[in-house]
């Protein structure tokens, strides 16, 4: 049985992540992006530490897809090195696994 997988990753902006994830969900690769705004950051970034502000983007799709989505999200994201986290739940409903695996056709 295939499993769900959660990504994580950050934008620079809600625009961002929102045209990225539309995109993502047009091409059947997510069922859903969630866009969390107004997240502030302190990193180390080539040396230095750094302060900026970005929105989270938590998606939602099956493990079977993660390399394709993962390639996409490379392709489309603005920065140099985004932060990409793909999560396996332990469990999940089965009207949102449903939903899950009925939305993501891979494109």
């Amino acid at each position: 049985m295939e499993r769900p997988l959660l990504v994580y990753t950050t934008f620079p902006d809600v625009d961002t992540a929102l045209g990225i994830g539309e995109s993502l969900v047009r091409d059947g690769l997510i069922a859903c992006i969630n866009v969390l705004p107004g997240m502030r950051s302190v990193y180390a970034w080539k040396g230095t530490v750094e302060r900026g502000e970005e929105a989270v983007g938590i998606l939602k799709t099956r493990k079977g897809l993660q390399e394709k989505v993962h390639a996409a999200l490379k392709d489309r994201h603005p920065y140099e090195t985004p932060v990409i986290l793909f999560i396996e739940p332990s469990s999940a409903d089965q009207a949102t696994l449903e939903w899950i695996f009925g939305e993501t056709s891979g494109g």
